[in-house]
């Protein structure tokens, strides 16, 4: 317990002892005084009369000492009465807790007393009247492969390079040049005939490609126009043309 004022600090005067509370409590628990002596009843008529004639205490300055007097009379009362040693601890540990406690109880009281006399805002201390806010700095940073690199230059590259576009000669029939062949060639033939017969002599390769299709387009152009007709069995079958009767 901190050093308080005089008139604050109970004194006892009975039977076996004279002087302050606490230091009775200090020498109960190294045993330089006998509390075989000591007078609880006297102890707690001194100690209301202590609070009663207080004007202004302390409440947790009573409770101190209320404390104390109950751990002396609990330590009177253990020294007088038979115990357990396995159950009930003995006196002095009983007095050391106590200690503890009351150690422990001032370190709270003296954290608290700490927390509330810290400066207050809008006592103490004042916010701005204009606040400023936080300024954010952006440092960009750039990470790369030699791949991404590479991508990159490609993709620039490509967008910037001239296109030039080639088209390239193919021999082909035109659609005019399969119509005229195919109508001469039907007039000649009465009977069915693949489409393949009207198909120019020695064509080859894309040519022959070239000229089938146009055959067909012509084939299906000179149908519509009721020339020819147009027969074939079944998917993917030989297509056979004739002309109209």
């Amino acid at each position: 317990m901190s050093e308080a004022d005089p008139s604050d600090t109970l004194q006892i005067d009975i039977d076996g002892w004279e002087g302050p509370l606490d230091l009775l409590l200090a020498l109960a628990r190294n045993q330089k005084v006998d509390l075989r002596q000591i007078s609880i009843l006297e102890l707690v008529e001194q100690y209301l009369a202590f609070v009663n004639e207080a004007r202004e205490l302390r409440l947790e300055l009573a409770a101190d000492y209320l404390v104390m007097a109950a751990w002396l009379a609990y330590l009177k009362s253990a020294l007088l009465l038979p115990r357990n040693p396995e159950e009930t601890p003995s006196p002095e540990e009983l007095a050391l807790r106590l200690q503890l406690r009351l150690e422990r109880l001032n370190a709270m009281r003296e954290a608290g007393a700490r927390l509330v006399a810290r400066d207050r805002l809008g006592r103490d201390v004042f916010l701005r009247g204009t606040p400023e806010g936080l300024r954010v700095v952006r440092k960009g940073r750039y990470e790369a492969e030699i791949y991404d690199l590479i991508a990159a230059y490609g993709r620039i590259s490509a967008r910037t390079r001239p296109v030039m576009h080639v088209v390239a000669v193919r021999d082909v029939m035109t659609l005019e040049e399969a119509i005229d062949r195919v109508s001469a060639l039907i007039g000649a033939r009465i009977e069915w005939s693949t489409i393949e017969t009207f198909l120019p002599e020695g064509a080859s390769g894309t040519y022959r490609k070239s000229a089938l299709a146009s055959s067909f387009v012509a084939a299906l152009e000179l149908a519509r126009q009721g020339r020819l007709e147009l027969k074939q069995k079944s998917a993917f079958a030989p297509l056979y043309l004739k002309a109209s009767a």
